[in-house]
């Protein structure tokens, strides 16, 4: 099974990358999110890939991002969701705000994806709420990050070394929650938020 292919774009489009690796060109479908992603044509690319093969056809989907491609599988899983229409609901709504729509059992923001109707998005939250649980949501209580000055630095920061802002949030929303002194403390704050993000 193919998992990864790193090669030149020869070609995009919101929903398909082909990508050329040892002289062979890939056809790849891609989410919108993927799409955005990925380079100019002509440059070096990377996809995380998943492999369907049936009895008339291997297709070949890819994703940017791992996370993206974890939640592809983890959807396709559903029954009445197959690979076209997992790779249309990504390209329908942001992962971690998918993420966090089915973990809150949020029926109304699934149903306005292209292609999810009302009982689809009653199965998608059924069988998939306790299973998101090691995957990153955006925050869906409070959309507004206030952690004050210092709390602001340090999201910079952790931003800039690599983690998603989501998740760095959290991090520092959950460091304050345990420790309010911790709010004026740049050092003291980045610490505790790293030690969260552990």
């Amino acid at each position: 099974m193919i998992a990864h292919l790193r090669g030149r774009l020869l070609a995009k489009s919101p929903n398909q990358a082909i990508v050329e690796c040892g002289g062979v060109g890939y056809d790849v479908a891609i989410s919108v999110t993927t799409f955005s992603a990925l380079k100019s044509e002509g440059a070096e690319v990377e996809l995380f890939i998943n492999t369907q093969v049936r009895e008339d056809a291997i297709a070949l989907f890819g994703f940017a991002e791992m996370e993206e491609k974890r939640l592809f599988e983890k959807l396709i899983t559903v029954s009445g969701i197959g690979p076209k229409l997992g790779i249309t609901v990504l390209s329908g709504i942001a992962a971690p705000l998918l993420v966090a729509a089915i973990k809150g059992s949020d029926h109304a923001t699934l149903q306005k994806i292209p292609g999810i109707g009302k009982k689809t998005a009653e199965r998608v939250v059924v069988e998939l709420k306790d299973k998101l649980d090691d995957m990153i949501s955006a925050p869906t209580a409070d959309p507004g990050f206030h952690a004050g000055p210092a709390g602001d630095d340090v999201l910079s920061a952790l931003v800039n070394l690599g983690y998603q802002k989501a998740a760095a949030q959290r991090a520092i929303q959950t460091a304050i929650e345990q420790e309010p002194a911790l709010r004026t403390e740049f050092e003291k704050l980045f610490r505790a938020a790293m030690g969260a993000m552990r």
